[in-house]
């Protein structure tokens, strides 16, 4: 792992972060990851599908996990969400997911973006997948990097 990668965020960011996954998945059975790296080759798409499957998001019971995927060099994000979630937002929930994301990037404030965006997705997945008594957290909330 790069020294940018575990630069892009500080110990206490990356904390924030998480507390912020946390907080989103309080009240969604939906499933909430982030996961930095480098650079990607080809397509960013690609990419972030193939993490998806990498951390074994498409694990869940209703295929409701988001994963938000950051290239670090090549100053790039894309969001990734599954069939059950992606049959029920539509295209105007990743647009403003992306948008809530890009407008802190585009500042430099990285840690702001993610949790804009983390909170956000929380919201429409709370919508769809509201939490139900036999919830558990299906994927870790730590954020992966490689």
């Amino acid at each position: 792992m790069s020294n940018i990668v575990e630069a892009f965020l500080s110990t206490i960011e990356e904390q924030e972060v998480v507390e912020a996954i946390r907080l989103a998945e309080k009240s969604t059975s939906g499933e909430i990851r982030v996961h930095i790296e480098n650079t990607f080759k080809d397509d960013i798409e690609n990419r972030a599908l193939e993490v998806f499957s990498i951390l074994k998001m498409h694990n869940t019971r209703l295929q409701n996990g988001v994963l938000i995927y950051v290239a670090v060099k090549d100053k790039a994000f894309a969001i990734y969400g599954d069939k059950g979630i992606h049959e029920v937002v539509g295209t105007n929930f990743w647009n403003e997911t992306k948008a809530t994301i890009e407008n802190q990037f585009k500042s430099g404030n990285f840690k702001q973006g993610l949790v804009d965006g983390i909170l956000h997705a929380g919201e429409q997945l709370k919508k769809h997948f509201p939490i139900s008594d036999s919830n558990r957290n299906e994927l870790d909330n730590e954020i992966s990097k490689s």
